[in-house]
């Protein structure tokens, strides 16, 4: 079966995530190297790295995804609004933006509606794609993350995402962990989403196998940080 694997297609799913807090302006070049080396889909990396990473990735096929109101939604909607616009003005083609999880989980779904109708509208008009983050970590209740499903079909955006990666949830023994992207969650998304909107999973796909099995579950798209090791992985098999 891996022999029948296009690792080109497989390259156009990834997003490959350079978002941790201590990455520097280096690691951000050695990553954009990494992405331009396999032909990924997009860099996902923060606002201020915008700008950098579009000069390193000239001449590329890889595009810019940014976050905005990252890691936990906390930021006000016009201020998430503007984060926006200046993202898209300094080279980002994609968004992901990371709602209001306290909102969600009180059920103000007015508000949610409001924050990702006008982020969705300010992408749209400015040519930009808007991946909604749900944070399944903290949305753990199915009858919401429906819910949100319901307000992205309303709002016609262009994805809806798993997590942040950075979703961290106390455990049992005082640590704090997270499980990112479940293939319940990605069944479930799937089930309640229209098909013009994708789904990217986000938070533990770490291997082949991964890619694999959310791409059987519908997902077209994935965030990822371990892109070199998955990519030379297929190529590998592909050899054999």
């Amino acid at each position: 079966m891996i022999h029948t694997i296009d690792i080109a297609q497989l390259a156009k799913m990834i997003d490959h995530s350079i978002l941790h807090p201590t990455f520097t302006d280096d690691d951000l070049k050695e990553n954009c190297q990494i992405a331009a080396q396999f032909h990924v889909a997009t860099v996902c990396v923060k606002p201020y790295h915008v700008k950098l990473a579009k000069d390193f990735l000239k001449n590329t096929d890889v595009g810019i995804c940014a976050v905005i109101g990252f890691p936990h939604g906390n930021s006000t909607i016009d201020i998430k609004n503007n984060e926006t616009m200046q993202v898209i003005s300094d080279g980002a083609t994609e968004v992901d933006m990371v709602i209001n999880i306290g909102k969600a989980l009180q059920h103000d779904w007015e508000y949610i509606e409001k924050e990702i109708s006008q982020i969705n509208k300010t992408c749209v008009e400015n040519g930009a794609i808007l991946k909604v983050i749900f944070e399944t970590d903290y949305i753990s209740d199915d009858s919401d993350k429906i819910s949100l499903c319901k307000i992205c079909n309303r709002v016609q955006v262009g994805f809806v995402k798993t997590s942040t990666g950075y979703g961290f949830t106390r455990q049992s023994d005082g640590t704090y962990n997270y499980r990112g992207a479940t293939d319940h969650d990605l069944k479930l998304l799937r089930a309640h989403c229209v098909p013009q909107i994708e789904i990217k999973a986000s938070g533990g796909i770490r291997t082949l196998d991964d890619l694999l099995r959310v791409k059987n579950l519908g997902v077209t798209r994935v965030g990822a940080t371990a892109t070199k090791q998955i990519l030379e992985e297929a190529m590998k098999l592909k050899k054999v």
